[in-house]
């Protein structure tokens, strides 16, 4: 061989060794090992400027080039994996909110994500990149339901905000798992902030609100997510005081990542940002609505100005590269958590598979959580039901049959619903002659079903109320005739009077079981039946789970988490968002029942164990002991609560909820309960110091059954 060609060949075989080890070696945002801060700084650097902008908005394309798949952002999981096909349809959150159960509600979230994962993992294995099957979800709405003629209220965990924030952060660990480097998946906070109705101006409603409610009421349940870490906070269409919320210096800026010092990702509800132009009219420029929203903190719009106009203001100098680097970090560092960028080996939720998804267990805690949730309102002593006293049995009702009464809004599906009647027949067993008719629409009061059947039969079990096409979100509720809100408490006329007609027809038992989201006029029906169950929008374990509590198989533990009004003019406008005079905590006024209320087939006693010490310093915490004793005739949970009244200081609530917890004590048994209360919590917002301030003097604490019915109080002082 020529000497002049022996170099040659050992520089071309060193060339491909080296070429050879730099294919092996992955860029620092795919090493697992390396920092977080470090891999999301590489793959800025990586990633050209227009592909950064592409990443700003909810259908993210991908990069080809990086092998970097599409991903659309948007996903919802209220009460179960929805609008993704198979899934468990747990209770509306309303319900869960309900069952004051927030252990059990960690556990359905947990079960919620690993649906989440399994999807996810089954979807992306067949190259499906695909909308609501990702793991970034919009969940859960922690907005405060101030008025029951909103729709949207079904979503939420009900009036208080104590037992928002407890149930939200319940919601978010169970979601976002406890593995030290990666999230199950990514829960959201939504929606930021004072967003509750009415729902028909949502995309230009300016609310008006006081330093003292929008810190104590609507801002509270956030500040405690945040705090307990959730990934993404959501902001809202409207506008605060005059600023829209998404481009709001106020709360993003001010309140949320300064004072709060939130890290975490923002993103915009979806159209938010065209609502600024559109609806508040208080910009005219895409470009310098991008520029404002990049600047206020958002990282990730549910729309596509972002996408499309970023470019034009950073043509216009109104933002710079370092500006797109600094918003599109925080999605970056969401995928990162996620496992994005690292292989599926290294994911301790990587292995989630088909068997994952609506399997026995989360059918359990679905069934579990639909039984806590129900709250029985009346009861004469027929329930619950002796199945050797009723040998024949009419179901009848314009719901008794409906899967939509189930679902609530923003819900999955599967092949397990069992609705009302399913529940019922199956329970009774077929030696019962259990009969059905609809009986009723939501529309005709001429004609009715059933009446001659329920006169001939021991029972009547009568299903009515409302369903999310009559209550819920703009659009979603295309029946309602308020823009997805209630324009009355009235259930719907033909219900009342099919009740009526059946009375006036049968001297057997009636059992109203009533579906709904929010406060409804139960006194129209009370008369005319001899117990009342609120069933909410239970699940897809709705029918086990009411014959469950009809038969006795558990006793009913639901409270309400919402005050039932006796009549909207006991309340101030619907655009007012000043709380005085509204929920439990401002209202002074009879109710049909009380925040907090809900009946038992048990009776519980209480005492003291370790009653409240008489002093408390700043830095305290009140601690308490509760022996609770069943003294009735069957096993049974109950839920206790501590409620704080204040000293009598201007613009102090009636009371508040501060401390709960739901036990199961078996009949002619006790159960010890210890709940605690940091004396920080009593703080109250100072308008004229713009502050936190522990007022001095004496408190109440009171142990109750609910709101308005107190077992047990003890007043101390704070020093």
């Amino acid at each position: 061989m020529n000497c002049w060609i022996k170099p040659i060949i050992a520089g071309v075989f060193l060339l491909i060794i080296i070429n050879a080890s730099n294919a092996q070696i992955a860029p620092l945002y795919r090493d697992a090992n390396a920092s977080e801060d470090a891999r999301v700084n590489s793959l800025l650097h990586t990633l050209t400027l227009t592909e950064k902008i592409d990443m700003l908005g909810y259908v993210s394309p991908g990069v080809q080039r990086l092998d970097i798949p599409a991903y659309n952002w948007w996903n919802e999981g209220l009460h179960g994996i929805a609008r993704a096909g198979e899934a468990t349809v747990f209770p509306q959150a309303i319900g869960m909110a309900a069952s004051f159960n927030d252990s059990l509600l960690q556990q359905v979230a947990a079960a919620i994500s690993t649906e989440a994962r399994a999807k996810y993992n089954l979807s992306t294995a067949m190259n499906r990149h695909l909308w609501y099957m990702g793991l970034t979800f919009w969940s859960p709405n922690i907005n405060i339901f101030r008025d029951p003629r909103w729709g949207r209220g079904q979503e939420t965990y009900g009036e208080d905000p104590f037992l928002t924030a407890t149930m939200g952060t319940a919601y978010i660990t169970g979601m976002q798992g406890n593995d030290a480097k990666y999230l199950k998946v990514a829960a959201c906070a939504k929606h930021f902030a004072v967003h509750s109705g009415p729902e028909a101006d949502r995309h230009s409603f300016n609310v008006v609100i006081g330093e003292k409610d929008l810190r104590e009421t609507y801002l509270y349940a956030f500040h405690k997510l945040v705090n307990a870490g959730v990934a993404s906070v959501m902001c809202a269409y409207n506008r605060v005081n005059g600023e829209p919320c998404c481009t709001s210096e106020t709360l993003l800026q001010t309140i949320l990542q300064k004072e709060w010092n939130y890290k975490g990702q923002l993103v915009t509800d979806c159209g938010a940002l065209n609502d600024i132009i559109d609806g508040h009219k208080v910009m005219n420029d895409k470009a310098e609505l991008a520029a404002a929203a990049i600047k206020a903190g958002i990282n990730l719009e549910c729309g596509s100005i972002l996408q499309q106009d970023v470019q034009a203001a950073l043509d216009r100098k109104l933002l710079t590269e370092e500006n797109i680097n600094s918003a599109l970090a925080g999605n970056l560092h969401t995928q990162m958590k996620l496992g994005f960028y690292d292989s599926a080996t290294t994911n301790p939720y990587g292995g989630y598979g088909a068997d994952s998804v609506n399997n026995n267990y989360h059918r359990k805690l679905a069934l579990q959580m639909a039984e806590e949730s129900m709250v029985l309102l009346k009861n004469n002593g027929v329930l619950p039901l002796q199945k050797d006293k009723y040998s024949s049995i009419m179901v009848a009702g314009a719901n008794a049959a409906s899967n939509e009464a189930l679902f609530g809004n923003y819900h999955g599906v599967n092949n397990n619903m069992l609705t009302f009647i399913e529940g019922i027949s199956k329970a009774a067993g077929p030696a019962t002659a259990v009969n059905y008719d609809q009986g009723s629409d939501y529309t005709d009061t001429s004609h009715f079903g059933g009446i001659w059947a329920a006169s001939n039969s021991d029972i009547t079990i009568a299903v009515i109320g409302l369903t999310p096409v009559l209550e819920g979100e703009e659009g979603d509720a295309f029946l309602s005739l308020s823009g997805g809100d209630k324009a009355t408490l009235a259930l719907p006329e033909p219900h009342v009077l099919y009740l009526q007609k059946l009375k006036a027809a049968t001297k057997k038992p009636i059992i109203a079981v009533v579906t709904a989201g929010s406060d409804v006029d139960i006194a129209a029906i009370a008369p005319y039946a001899d117990a009342v169950i609120l069933a909410w929008y239970p699940g897809e374990e709705g029918g086990t789970a009411l014959a469950n509590i009809l038969f006795g198989a558990v006793s009913p533990s639901g409270r309400l988490p919402v005050t039932f009004y006796k009549s909207l003019n006991d309340l101030p406008d619907y655009k007012n968002y000043n709380m005085q005079g509204r929920t439990y905590r401002y209202f002074t006024k009879p109710v049909q029942y009380p925040f907090g209320y809900g009946l038992s087939y048990t009776q519980f006693d209480y005492t003291w164990k370790q009653s409240p010490l008489a002093a408390y310093a700043a830095k305290d915490t009140i601690e308490f002991t509760v022996k609770v004793r069943n003294t009735g005739a069957m096993d049974g949970n109950e839920v206790v609560q501590a409620y704080i009244e204040y000293p009598s200081i201007k613009d102090m609530p009636v009371k508040e909820l501060k401390a709960f917890k739901k036990v199961s004590v078996p009949k002619n048994d006790a159960a010890d309960v210890t709940l605690s209360i940091p004396v920080s919590e009593l703080q109250k917002w100072d308008a004229q110091q713009h502050g936190w301030k522990l007022y001095k003097g004496t408190y109440t604490i009171a142990i109750a059954k609910n709101a308005n019915d107190y077992v047990m109080k003890k007043t101390f002082t704070v020093k």
